[in-house]
């Protein structure tokens, strides 16, 4: 298929009947051509056997004489639909016009494969076709009411020689725009228009045939959207070669107009106000022009939301078109006149408050003595408001018991008085408030504690709920008229202001319970002067002088004042000096003991003495740390932090107060060596891939010591940076013990650590990149054996940092391409000489005949 695919034009098969004075439109398209993606096309015509030139897209003198004056006046042209297809349009066919019609296509192929042209056969026939409306009722008018039923008549026949089968719509014309309301297709089918596919099941839209070719539209139910102008349109349609239906021409005629009188049903009454025990009296009438035998059909609705639908409203009372009411006791419908109907309620409550609406609906006598319901109505919904009853009482609220200190406990009641017209069907709630009391104007909001809704359920507030739940706090209602709110222990913040809210409670006819009013009682003030709680704390270190390795203890002595039956919680913390370069300057927790004497290590970060710290309690008021084995990095200002707790409620303690005790200082007097450490490096620039070595110097300085008696601990750091404004990078480390770490890397380079004598040790980068660059420097912990044999850590040293730098090797990586820059440019060079010489020595050689000229001194300018 691929080998012999071609050019392709293609037109519709033929023939093509068309009738006289209609608009033909003949496409042509091309495919599996070469060349620019738009192609022209070249259309002819032929009654016989020659073809007469028509139009063309791309040559304006294309067309023959005898179609000059028809092209120009537009009556044939060319319309292009894509840039590979076009359509002949010949806008008023005539019987001349019919013959034989061929598109051609000029080649833009690089070879000639396929065909470049092709016929169709046009065939023009008489206009057959004929629509009139009825005669009896041509152009009529209908008026009728919402809900009749009218019938349109229409007549369409076909002469036509061709066998053609009509397709019949009914329309009607919606503001500008004509809408299809039924057809009756060509094949014979019945066709709904948009919006009409469930009146048409439903039976009220019908089409039907008759004699003499007429066709019946038949409209029940009529509605305000069936008004309008109503027009026949009807289309002959053929089956071409290719079996498929074409339309071949259209006419349409209108029928009638009709207008439609809407029936609308309204409360006459607005908005409603009513007082509790009263009656609700409303009016729904119905609005029709209607004269003839009708009954309504009305239903009384309720609902609690003007936006419900019929299926959520209530249904309230009905009476059928027979005047048949619907039984109720308390609500009574009757018919005031032909058209209103009136909605009587008795002895309304206040769940009657809601909005009501009626619908009626049209009832028509039919010929064999039935009724059918012809328009229905809803009307707009009627606010009513249904005032209640309210009960008149007071509320008195004291307290029975009030705090002189904290812990003690606070009892309030509230009480009902003077109550008035409180019946059997009246019920009283309370609501407990709190509010902060503050010295100044600030306006404070109140906090619920709880409430009760209307069966007495308690509802906790988010302030009252724990303590309600663990039985600190009691609501209860002592009497009929008496509810009471208790705190077992007062803290100091429950002071403040204490209110309460009673609320009354209707039942309705559905014993559903209503809230009607609410009732505060004046604010009653809980509070008690307090002292300041003071705490002393002291701190005292039992032995004056010491040495490494021995054990330190200190004692804290505690006084109270203002504070009932205390608790102490200890916490020692030290602070390290500055020379401590882990934690400089900072507060260090190491040991806690809580107020009910459970020990606890706090930061204390040394595994081989995790048993080396002890705090204890000696006696109520005084306690004792111990710290075995010291070391010099134990150096700084130890305190105490001690916390005052007092009992609370349920057996809950409470902080009081905290204090802090004077310093205690660690100070070592030692004659030992001090050391110092330098960085050192031969050659601190280098150059990618090469080698770098740095080392990390011990010297000492004053009593020397044995290398048995002294290890360090040695770490390398590197700052990616030259200003030291970055964090220090980790890169290995080497321990007292021997023990090599090393940090990960993400280059390719690699390093090394090790001790090359007991005071220096080397750090060497092997394969050395850009990144390796910055500041190195070492930091070493020294570890001294003192006479007892107990090994101490001293201060970590860090040494001042030497710039690495890594450089790039410039004539390694520029040295081959700059021996083949040179060499090409030698060689073109002799080459461009060597063409140049032999081109102007034998190729552009020319004899040049010099004319002799007379030589002439010339004179000078003194002489002339």
């Amino acid at each position: 298929l691929a080998f012999w695919r071609g050019r392709v034009v293609r037109v519709p098969k033929g023939p093509l009947i068309r009738v006289v004075g209609t608009e033909v439109v003949i496409p042509c398209s091309v495919s599996d051509y070469d060349g620019p993606s738009e192609q022209n096309f070249d259309w002819e015509f032929s009654r016989e056997t020659d073809f007469v030139r028509i139009v063309s897209t791309w040559d304006s003198t294309f067309t023959s004489e005898e179609y000059q004056k028809r092209v120009g006046h537009g009556d044939i042209k060319l319309r292009r639909s894509s840039n590979d297809a076009v359509e002949l349009v010949i806008s008023n066919i005539q019987p001349t016009d019919q013959g034989r019609y061929k598109c051609s296509t000029p080649s833009t192929d690089a070879t000639v494969q396929g065909n470049y042209d092709a016929e169709v056969q046009v065939k023009v026939i008489s206009d057959g076709l004929s629509v009139s409306g009825s005669k009896a009722r041509s152009s009529m008018s209908l008026r009728l009411s919402e809900g009749d039923s009218f019938k349109l008549r229409c007549s369409a026949v076909t002469t036509s020689p061709e066998h053609t089968h009509l397709h019949v719509t009914w329309q009607i014309k919606s503001g500008s725009t004509w809408r299809d309301i039924l057809s009756l297709t060509h094949e014979g089918k019945f066709q709904p228009g948009p919006g009409y596919e469930e009146r048409y099941r439903n039976g009220d839209i019908r089409l039907d045939t008759g004699a003499n070719d007429t066709y019946r539209l038949s409209v029940s139910q009529a509605s305000s959207v069936d008004g309008g102008a109503y027009r026949c349109l009807v289309s002959e349609w053929v089956r071409g070669a290719d079996s498929s239906w074409q339309k071949i021409q259209e006419k349409s005629v209108e029928i009638a107009s009709v207008a439609i009188q809407r029936t609308d049903v309204v409360i006459s009454t607005s908005n409603v106000s009513v007082t509790e025990r009263d009656s609700l009296d409303l009016t729904c009438n119905i609005t029709t022009d209607r004269s003839g035998i009708f009954q309504a059909e009305v239903m009384w609705y309720f609902s609690a939301s003007p936006d419900d639908t019929l299926s959520d409203a209530q249904v309230l009372l009905s009476m059928d078109h027979d005047s048949v009411v619907s039984d109720s006791t308390l609500i009574s419908l009757s018919h005031i006149d032909r058209n209103s109907y009136r909605l009587l309620v008795r002895d309304v409550a206040v769940e009657d408050s809601g909005y009501y609406f009626c619908q009626a609906a049209v009832w028509v006598p039919l010929h064999n003595g039935s009724w059918h319901k012809v328009v229905e109505r809803t009307s707009a919904p009627v606010s009513v408001v249904v005032t209640a009853l309210e009960p008149d009482y007071e509320v008195f609220l004291n307290a029975s018991k009030t705090p002189k200190f904290s812990d003690d406990p606070t009892e309030l009641n509230c009480r009902i008085t003077n109550a008035q017209d409180t019946e059997a069907n009246i019920r009283f709630t309370v609501s407990w408030y709190y509010r902060q009391h503050l010295p100044s104007d600030d306006v404070v909001t109140e906090e619920l504690l709880a409430t009760m809704d209307a069966d007495w359920t308690l509802l906790l507030g988010d302030r009252s709920r724990e303590r309600t739940q663990n039985g600190e706090i009691i609501f209860s209602k002592k009497a009929v008229d008496t509810f009471s709110l208790r705190i077992q222990w007062t803290s100091e913040s429950d002071r403040g202001d204490y209110f309460c809210v009673i609320s009354a409670w209707s039942r309705h006819r559905n014993n559903s319970w209503v809230k009607s009013k609410d009732v505060t009682s004046a604010s009653v003030s809980i509070f008690w002067a307090t002292q300041d709680y003071t705490l002393t704390v002291e701190a005292v270190k039992l032995k004056p002088f010491f040495v490494a390795g021995h054990t330190f203890e200190m004692t804290c002595k505690v006084s109270a004042k203002n504070i009932k039956t205390p608790r102490y919680s200890v916490l020692i913390t030290a602070e390290k000096p500055l020379t401590d370069q882990s934690n400089p300057n900072a507060t260090t927790r190491i040991i806690s003991l809580n107020q009910d004497s459970v020990v606890r290590l706090e930061d204390w970060t040394d595994q081989t003495r995790v048993d080396g710290v002890v705090l204890e309690k000696v006696q109520e008021n005084e306690f004792r740390y111990r710290m075995y084995q010291t070391q010099i990095s134990d150096a700084g200002l130890y305190r105490c932090v001690v916390t005052a707790w007092s009992p609370g409620g349920g057996g809950m303690w409470r902080e009081a107060v905290n204090g802090l005790s004077n310093p205690i200082q660690i100070d070592f007097q030692t004659s030992g060596p001090v050391f110092n450490v330098s960085v050192h490096s031969d050659n601190p620039t280098i150059y990618q891939g090469e080698l770098a070595d740095l080392l990390c110097i011990v010297t000492m300085e004053g009593m020397a010591l044995e290398p048995d008696d002294m290890s360090f601990d040695v770490s390398w750091f590197a700052v990616r940076s030259f200003a030291l404004d970055r964090e220090p990078v980790l890169l290995a480390s080497l321990d007292r013990r021997g023990i090599v770490t090393q940090s990960r890397r993400n280059g390719s380079s690699d390093l090394s650590l090790e001790r090359i004598s007991p005071l220096e040790f080397r750090l060497r980068v092997h394969g050395c990149e850009d990144h390796d660059f910055g500041n190195h420097y070492c930091v070493v912990t020294p570890w001294v054996r003192s006479a007892t044999g107990v090994w101490q850590q001293e201060p970590d040293i860090k040494a001042k940092p030497i710039f690495l730098s890594v450089k790039m090797d410039v004539l390694n990586a520029f040295k081959y391409p700059l021996l083949i820059g040179i060499g090409l440019a030698t060689v073109i060079g002799l080459l461009s000489c060597l063409i140049g010489y032999c081109s102007s020595r034998w190729c552009c050689k020319k004899e040049v005949q010099e004319t002799r000229r007379e030589r002439r001194r010339l004179m000078s300018m003194e002489m002339d």
